[in-house]
C-alpha cells in the first residue's frame, strides 16, 4: 500500500523512540496506512513480532502481509485483552499509537469525516457500531452539543452553534455534511471558516468514536501490556489528548492526581522520556500539513509494583 493512503506523522521521530530490537514484540495500536508499522517491521529479524490494531476494516485489509504480523479489527481501548490472548502479557517491549484521523478517512467522502465533502455525515471508525454523527446531532440535546463542541473542539460560539444545528434540524433532519455546514454557517467567520469547521468536524467525531474513553483504557492497557523496560510512543493532536498522556507518563493517572499505596508510596509506572513533547519539522509541516498539530510523547515502562 503506498503512502498516498495516509502519511506517517514523525516517522522517524516515533520509531527511533521506540528503539526497535530485531527480537522484540511491538504494537502498532493505529495501523492506519501502515507507515509506522512499516518501518518496524523492517527493523525486525526472523524472531521478531509485530501486532497491529485498528477498527478500521479498510485499515486491517491493507495490513502487511507477513508471517511476523498479526493484524486485528478492534478497538485499542482493548488492547490488553488482545496481547494476553496473544501470549504477550507484560512481555511487550514497544507500543506505539498515533492519534490521527487517517488521510485516507479524510479523503473518502462517503465516510464522512471532512466538511469538504457533499457526503453522508458519519464519521465513525467503525462504519458498522455505534452511531453516526448524524444520528448524534440530530437526537442530542441542546446542552450536551454544546458541552461537545466546547470541551472537544474549544469552538467559539460553542452555545450559538448547538442551537443553530437544533433550529436547522427541526426544519429538516441534517443527514449529510452540507446540512451540518449549512447550519451552522451563521457563526462561521469570514475569514477562514474552514477553521471553525475543522473544530466542529473535530467535537463530533471525538464524540462519536468515544475517543477520550477509548485513550484512557488505552493507556492503562499500555500500562499492564509493556515489559519493565518497554518504550511507549504517543503522537497526539489536540490538547485534551496531550494532557492526558503526559499525565498518565508522568503519575499513572489521566488527571495527574497519582497513585499510592497502603503506606503512601507514589506509584509513577514510567519515567518520562520526552520532557517536552517533540515536535514535527518545518519541512514535514511543509509536505503534510495534517501534522502541524501533532505532538509526540514517550515513556519508558518501570519495574511492577511491589
Amino acid at each position: 500500500m503506498s503512502d498516498t493512503y495516509h502519511i506517517p506523522v514523525m516517522l522517524q521521530e516515533s520509531i527511533g523512540a521506540l528503539g526497535v530490537t530485531p527480537r522484540g514484540v511491538y504494537i502498532d495500536a493505529t495501523l492506519g496506512g501502515g507507515g509506522h508499522s512499516r518501518a518496524i517491521l523492517s527493523r525486525l529479524g526472523p524472531e521478531g513480532r509485530l501486532i497491529c490494531l485498528d477498527m478500521d476494516p479498510d485499515a486491517i485489509a491493507n495490513a502487511p502481509r507477513d508471517s511476523r504480523v498479526t493484524a486485528v479489527r478492534t478497538n485499542f481501548r482493548f488492547i490488553h485483552n488482545h496481547v494476553r490472548n496473544l501470549g504477550y502479557d507484560h512481555a511487550v517491549d514497544g507500543i506505539l499509537a498515533d492519534l490521527g484521523v487517517s488521510s485516507h478517512q479524510f479523503d473518502t467522502p462517503e465516510r464522512g469525516f471532512s466538511f469538504r465533502f457533499d457526503a453522508p455525515l458519519d464519521m465513525r471508525m467503525n462504519p458498522s457500531a455505534g452511531i453516526s454523527a448524524a444520528e448524534l446531532v440530530n437526537t442530542c440535546t441542546q446542552d450536551r452539543l454544546a458541552d461537545i463542541f466546547h470541551t472537544y473542539g474549544e469552538v467559539d460560539g460553542s452555545r450559538k452553534a448547538a442551537a443553530l444545528v437544533c433550529a436547522a434540524r427541526q426544519r429538516r433532519p441534517i443527514r449529510t455534511t452540507t446540512d451540518l455546514n449549512g447550519a451552522v454557517a451563521e457563526i462561521l467567520p469570514p475569514v477562514a471558516p474552514h477553521k471553525t469547521l475543522a473544530r466542529i468536524y473535530q467535537a463530533l467525531r471525538i464524540e462519536v468514536n468515544g475517543e477520550m474513553r477509548s485513550l484512557e483504557h488505552l493507556l492503562t492497557g499500555i500500562e499492564k501490556s509493556l515489559k519493565p523496560g518497554g518504550v511507549a510512543v504517543i503522537i497526539t493532536y489536540h490538547s485534551l489528548e496531550d494532557r492526558m498522556v503526559k499525565n498518565f507518563f508522568r503519575s499513572g493517572d489521566i488527571y495527574g492526581r497519582g497513585n499510592t499505596d497502603l503506606y503512601g508510596h507514589r506509584y509513577e509506572p514510567f519515567t518520562v522520556i520526552t520532557r517536552k513533547p517533540v515536535l514535527p519539522g518545518e519541512s514535514e509541516v511543509m509536505q503534510n500539513t495534517r501534522a502541524r498539530s501533532a505532538k509526540l510523547r514517550s515513556a519508558r515502562k518501570n519495574g511492577e509494583r511491589s
